[in-house]
């Protein structure tokens, strides 16, 4: 890897997380907004975006409050959606720079999103920098915490039936997540179709109506990645 000062590095990742900062800041302010229409205190919010960091289960998180879920659903739930972060950061421990101290590096490891991840994968270089990955990862999280402070104070100015409608960006989110995987892949087409098909199951069969929102997230979770490693990885893509 070429040989970079501490600032240019920084400044590198900087660069390369603008457009990500770009996608943050709408859905920040959606969460923002979201969590404030359901009277989520502000500063709880703006403490989730600060300490959780993870735009999925925000959203399902405030959701789940809303709807009374018990508290040890919402954290066995936001563990579960966050069980990939493990693997993710695993994936760019065998590429990082170890020169750094650990704390230096946890801090890393706690900004790593999707998105981050998606862009220290592509980098060229064999070995990533950590001033690089601190300031990819350092500017989404101010981008997100802002776009949520932003959705926060700017809530009292939105009409009540647009604020409740921004439920809807969760979806808009997984969808925009999904379809070009999906495209890619049939494997994942066909383990989003399970997920789909235990979740409906379990919320419109009459014999599961004792389960919960919070425990059908976590049971489809588990259940569709179950299948997915054990019947679905090994089958060739069409």
């Amino acid at each position: 890897m070429k040989q970079l000062s501490f600032n240019k590095l920084y400044f590198e990742g900087i660069k390369d997380a603008i457009p990500i900062s770009i996608g943050y800041l709408p859905i920040g302010m959606a969460f923002g907004v979201l969590a404030k229409s359901m009277g989520i205190p502000y500063e709880i919010s703006i403490l989730m975006s600060l300490i959780i960091f993870a735009g999925a289960s925000q959203f399902v998180g405030v959701n789940l409050i809303a709807i009374g879920t018990s508290s040890f659903e919402i954290v066995l739930t936001t563990f579960i959606l966050n069980l990939r972060h493990f693997l993710m950061s695993s994936s760019l421990s065998q590429r990082i720079d170890y020169t750094k101290s650990k704390k230096f590096l946890s801090l890393i490891s706690f900004g790593v999103t999707d998105e981050t991840f998606a862009v220290a994968s592509l980098k060229e270089e064999l070995k990533l920098s950590p001033e690089f990955l601190f300031g990819l990862n350092f500017t989404a999280f101010f981008a997100w915490n802002f776009g949520t402070v932003l959705g926060i104070f700017l809530a009292e100015s939105i009409p009540k039936e647009i604020q409740s409608s921004m439920g809807i960006s969760l979806y808009v989110m997984f969808i925009g997540l999904l379809i070009p995987a999906v495209r890619r892949s049939t494997k994942v087409l066909k383990i989003v179709l399970v997920a789909v098909f235990i979740s409906s199951a379990l919320t419109w069969v009459p014999v599961f109506k004792f389960i919960s929102t919070g425990w059908i997230i976590i049971i489809t979770t588990i259940v569709a990645s179950f299948i997915g490693a054990k019947f679905i990885h090994g089958d060739g893509d069409e």
